[in-house]
């Protein structure tokens, strides 16, 4: 049983799907489901209730507060005798739909292995971010766009293709005189000038019928059928499908790059470091 176990069956636990706790520890769904069998095989017990829901058993249950322990003093230990000297305050902005979906875990990892760096985290939309990382609001941010040439202290994180999204039975008319129904963050979103753009270049009518700043709001207005919205792939929770209609124009991908303001400081590249090995594709 090693750290990567354990991290496994916490994020199975915590998201009730293979399919997201393989995006949360940056898997494939298949080693997920590898690495929990190998646990309950070692353990001699059934960990999961494999469903549509994967749910916990009672031994699952009784294991679940055990795991969380020993994974906690597995980074409490990491930070005594590897980071010992690490201590200061880092001023952090990212998008409400990267904390939402899968940063907060990966945060709380960073804070418990370095518990003397104080993580001030703030989240915004990525050009409200930009603009307030430029005037020394923020000491990193994590934003939606290439690395700018003007920060050097910046690397892109990755890239993936943007995707029209909506619920399961969703059909929208192919009839160019019906606009289509979009559910949207307000201006300034990256996702909602791609999608904009992509359907006023193609000649496609369309009308905004829900708007919210939270990646929570988008999605449910979406899970109720009110529209359509745009996310990267990786961001589509269960509830939600690839819409695939031949008149919808294709999106151009989204870049998702980290900024500092200086490379000197020893914290920051610890954070840059631990973010990159846990959201780098292929970790």
């Amino acid at each position: 049983m090693n750290e990567f176990t354990l991290r496994c069956f916490l994020a199975v636990a915590e998201t009730g799907s293979f399919t997201r706790a393989a995006q949360m520890v940056n898997r494939t769904q298949s080693a997920i489901t590898q690495q929990m069998s190998s646990l309950e095989k070692s353990l001699g017990k059934r960990l999961f209730d494999r469903g549509k829901q994967i749910r916990l058993t009672k031994d699952g249950e009784i294991f679940l507060p055990y795991a969380n322990k020993i994974f906690a003093l597995h980074l409490e230990v990491l930070d005594r005798f590897k980071h010992p000297e690490l201590e200061g305050e880092i001023r952090f902005g990212l998008p409400e739909d990267f904390a939402a979906m899968f940063l907060s875990d990966v945060l709380t990892d960073f804070s418990r292995l370095h518990p003397r760096i104080l993580l001030n985290v703030e989240c915004d939309l990525t050009l409200n971010l930009f603009d307030r990382f430029k005037k020394g609001a923020f000491d990193m941010v994590l934003v939606k766009m290439s690395r700018p040439e003007d920060f050097p202290n910046g690397v892109e994180v990755w890239s993936e293709p943007l995707e029209w999204i909506g619920k399961n039975d969703y059909r929208l008319s192919s009839d160019k005189n019906n606009p289509v129904p979009l559910v949207l963050s307000p201006e300034p979103c990256v996702y909602r000038a791609s999608a904009l753009q992509s359907l006023e270049q193609n000649g496609i009518r369309w009308k905004i019928v829900f708007i919210s700043p939270s990646y929570a709001g988008v999605i449910a207005a979406v899970n109720a059928g009110m529209g359509i919205t745009v996310l990267p792939r990786t961001m589509i929770p269960d509830t939600l499908e690839v819409i695939q209609e031949d008149f919808l124009p294709s999106l151009p991908d989204i870049h998702v790059s980290l900024l500092k303001q200086t490379d000197k400081n020893e914290c920051l590249q610890s954070l840059e470091d631990f973010l990159l090995k846990k959201l780098a594709p292929g970790m």
